[in-house]
């Protein structure tokens, strides 16, 4: 196998690493609906999880590898330490793939081999063969990683990663675990591979790495030059710290400037031949997506996806671009989905325009899931006199998270002004099926619902975090509210959209609680007593 592939692998793991972020933790449908995305998006490859980890991780890589991944679609692949029982539970976790892929790996820098591993160099040099060999006997597809590649020997990695290819590997990924190089190091060491490892040529050069000193995608367009021809990355950049490469700026400086990187793939320079397999107008959609399942707002400056990053405030820029887009853009906004406010519907559209709307907006969704949308919409179409493409997807984004339904809120109502003291009143009915009423004061009315809903659930937490975000412009558009919360040093988030921001902040809070609640209780019993008799 040539690692001179005529294209750029995206390898997508915003549902293994991504998810590690802090307070993104998903659950197994919403990984299937991130999934699914990922397939309309394009993805090559899924990182679906690390099975061994837990028994909610095997059940969802399961779950994508059986819905998602089909033959048509993309490869699933799985995350296994380079010892038996995590590479056995990885393949059992891929088994309803049609194209599964077991990514192990084993650290190789004397840092790690000293204070994590407590191994030598030897035997790391037996392992990695050995366990890529065990992987080997249950798919045909291995990826392996030599963990901190960019802090190892590279004397040592060309062992170590000979050794892995003639084990079988057919994908070597060198991760920058730490997000340490710079892309002139980066690139070196991926030359350095290529040039000493003399079967390199049997296997496709990864690269994976995180954003420590923000060089990661410099980093991996670095090593694209050198060689690497997969990438692995994540949707918004998420993941552990300051989290991975981010898939939309990677894929879009590709399509951006592919007369540049055209030359290092063999290319002519003006082929206008797509160099990765992503369809750029879902890009959009599957951000928005990932913002609001793990509850992590994209900020307004960042690149491709961010509110900002096709706005021009400047009078200067604003008539070069009223005259030609190209003086001050560099790709045209509907290149990643993001069209224009168009009014598409109104309170009295049908069920049927309704669905043919959605579906040309991307969206598949169940019988439940359109009858519930479709409930959601008419909520807002009394609200609002038109209903946009935007309003459309917070209302879906809204309805097709999936949190379990264990509390549920009835009834919201507030009280505030300059010269009163802020007031509300919510009823939930709670997971026996008995509605509960309370009151609270607060410093404000959406701390006053806040502290109402915590009378009533009784589950300790702390909130961390609270944002509203504008979907459409106009005094009646729809307001989108995220908020995570910390319990137990766990960290739950929420979202929720409506046109009163009140009622937003208080379904989205109930949404965080929810899934702490769940989490705290998966048989469904109450992990604390909350109130079981209504209050007097």
């Amino acid at each position: 196998m040539s690692n001179q592939t005529e294209r750029i692998i995206i390898f997508d793991t915003t549902l293994r690493d991504g998810e590690q972020s802090p307070g993104a933790t998903l659950n197994v449908d919403e990984k299937l609906t991130i999934a699914r995305a990922l397939a309309r998006l394009g993805v090559d490859i899924i990182e679906a999880g690390f099975p061994f980890a837990s028994p909610g991780d095997f059940e969802a890589v399961e779950k994508v590898a059986k819905e998602v991944g089909t033959a048509s679609g993309p490869i699933i692949c799985a995350l296994a330490r380079a010892t038996q029982g995590d590479i056995k539970t990885a393949a059992l976790a891929l088994k309803p793939a049609a194209k599964p892929r077991i990514h192990t790996f084993i650290a190789t820098s004397d840092i790690h081999l000293e204070y994590k591993l407590k191994k030598t160099r030897a035997e790391v040099l037996e392992i990695a063969p050995e366990m890529v060999a065990y992987a080997k006997s249950w798919v045909e597809d291995v990826e392996f990683s030599p963990e901190d590649a960019v802090r190892s020997d590279p004397e040592f990695l060309y062992q170590v990663i000979e050794r892995a290819i003639a084990a079988g590997a057919t994908t070597i990924n060198i991760p920058d675990t730490v997000g340490y190089t710079t892309p002139s190091e980066f690139g070196a060491l991926i030359r350095g591979i290529k040039e000493n490892v003399p079967n390199i040529d049997q296997a496709i050069i990864s690269v994976h790495g995180h954003n420590d000193l923000g060089l990661a995608v410099a980093n991996f367009l670095e090593a694209v030059k050198n060689g690497a021809r997969q990438l692995e990355c994540t949707i918004n950049g998420i993941g552990e710290r300051a989290g991975n490469a981010a898939l939309e700026e990677l894929v879009m400086a590709l399509h951006v400037r592919r007369h540049y990187f055209n030359p290092f793939l063999g290319r002519p320079a003006t082929s206008e031949t797509p160099l990765t397999n992503v369809d750029t107008t879902q890009i959009y959609k599957t951000s928005r997506l990932v913002s609001n399942l793990t509850g992590m707002m994209v900020q307004p400056n960042k690149a491709i996806v961010g509110s900002n990053a096709f706005a021009h405030e400047s009078g200067i820029h604003q008539d070069g671009v009223l005259k030609h887009k190209l003086t001050y853009e560099i790709m045209d906004a509907q290149s990643i989905g993001l069209t224009s406010n168009q009014i598409v519907l109104g309170k009295h559209s049908g069920r049927n325009a309704f669905r043919t709307r959605l579906k040309e907006l991307g969206f598949e969704l169940s019988e439940s899931e359109l009858n519930s949308a479709f409930v959601a919409f008419k909520e807002v179409a009394d609200k609002k006199k038109e209903i946009s493409d935007w309003d459309l997807e917070a209302i879906i984004n809204d309805e097709i998270q999936q949190v379990p339904e264990l509390f549920r809120l009835e009834l919201v109502q507030v009280s505030s002004g300059d010269h009163a003291r802020p007031t509300a009143t919510v009823t939930l009915r709670t997971p026996s099926g008995e509605e509960l009423t309370d009151a609270a004061i607060g410093t404000g009315p959406v701390d006053a619902v806040y502290k109402a809903i915590n009378r009533v659930v009784k589950v300790p937490n702390e909130l961390i975090e609270f944002s509203v975000k504008s979907v459409t412009a106009g005094i009646d558009a729809m307001g989108e509210v995220t908020i995570r919360l910390r319990h137990q040093d766990r960290i739950y988030s929420g979202h929720a959209a409506n046109t009163d921001i009140i009622v937003a902040s208080a379904r989205a809070y109930v949404n965080a609680l929810n899934r702490l609640y769940s989490a705290l209780a998966p048989s469904g019993r109450s992990p604390t007593p909350y109130l079981t008799t209504k209050k007097q």
